[in-house]
């Protein structure tokens, strides 16, 4: 299959090192510099814009990795072209856009991925088959953490610390997509957020209470500007360019049982419950696999019209929460 990068920024890069793998790198879209030399390394065509690019190439699938207020844009002219697009996260950065693209979606019948890859992770497979089985009891209680440091060559890129930027869009929407995921629909939320480290438009740490609709309650903790492990880019080897360490980042917590994420650590009491009686831990078990990787594959199964597994109002339902996060936060 013939598919197109739009974006040459980090995890656009990325995308484009395993399209290379798996199908046909028909283009890269970036107008910065440095951008074409990037394509011609990878032996592919190379454009300025979106448009110049569907002018000229007719993809089977095109992968959005730009920045967050370009997505509905862009998202819009592929779907008017009848053209699959894989979104990376959020999949817009206002609920109007993100409006916007699940109603082109759904006009035109042509499939919207969004990136949201930890889905892909078997480790989350396993995690959701457990909760799914009930082995955890009714969930009660989430805690989790993205603690980390951003250096400051990370900001060099200006829309870093614009509107629509922020670890709450670029980061936290990920752990709220899997907290939606694996323990429900969130109905309510109380937050604060500070950019007390960094200043700007945008927070650089943030506290949010979450109460989800089957009354479990949770806590999230986030900041960029941390020197810490406690975050699933940490802990979960998922991406090699961060350092790994066996910690914790997700404690999702049950009447029969606890779950510690990403170590798939199960908690509970083997025989009766009760805080006088013994517990003990074992590690359910995983094969692991690069979720990006199977991402990808999974969009190139969408192409050909299988069922997205992040669908385009998936990803509006965890931008919806993040919107009301910072909507309600102030700064």
């Amino acid at each position: 299959m013939k598919i197109a990068v739009f974006g040459a920024g980090l995890v656009g890069r990325r995308h484009v090192v395993e399209v290379a793998k798996q199908a046909r790198l028909c283009a890269v879209v970036d107008p910065a510099e440095g951008a074409k030399a990037f394509a011609e390394a990878h032996d592919a065509p190379w454009f300025a814009s979106p448009e110049d690019c569907l002018s000229a190439v007719k993809p089977d699938g095109v992968i959005i990795a730009t920045p967050n207020h370009l997505h509905a844009d862009q998202a819009l002219l592929c779907l008017d072209a009848q053209i699959p697009v894989l979104i990376e996260k959020p999949i817009a950065d206002t609920a109007e856009n993100a409006n916007r693209i699940v109603a082109a979606s759904e006009a035109s019948g042509v499939p919207v991925l969004i990136g949201h890859h930890r889905r892909h992770n078997p480790r989350i497979a396993v995690a959701k088959q457990a909760i799914t089985d009930g082995k955890l009891g009714d969930i009660v209680a989430v805690n989790g953490q993205f603690w980390l440091y951003k250096p400051d060559d990370y900001f060099n890129e200006t829309w870093r610390k614009q509107a629509g930027a922020g670890p709450l869009f670029i980061n936290f929407i990920h752990d709220i997509d899997l907290l939606r995921y694996l323990c429900g629909e969130v109905v309510e939320i109380q937050a604060l957020r500070s950019n007390a480290q960094r200043g700007g438009h945008v927070e650089d740490t943030a506290a949010v209470i979450l109460r989800f609709e089957n009354g479990a309650l949770g806590t999230f903790s986030l900041s960029d500007t941390v020197s810490a492990p406690w975050s699933w880019e940490m802990t979960s080897s998922e991406n090699p360019v961060y350092p790994h360490h066996a910690e914790t980042c997700y404690t999702i917590g049950g009447t029969h049982g606890s779950l510690a994420l990403p170590q798939l650590t199960f908690w509970h009491h083997p025989d009766k419950r009760g805080w006088w009686e013994p517990i003990e831990a074992n590690a359910l078990p995983f094969t692991d696999d690069d979720a990006f990787v199977r991402q990808l594959t999974h969009f190139l199964t969408v192409i050909q019209g299988n069922q997205p597994l992040v669908s385009a109002s998936e990803g509006r339902a965890s931008l919806n929460v993040v919107l009301e996060i910072t909507r309600t936060a102030g700064l």
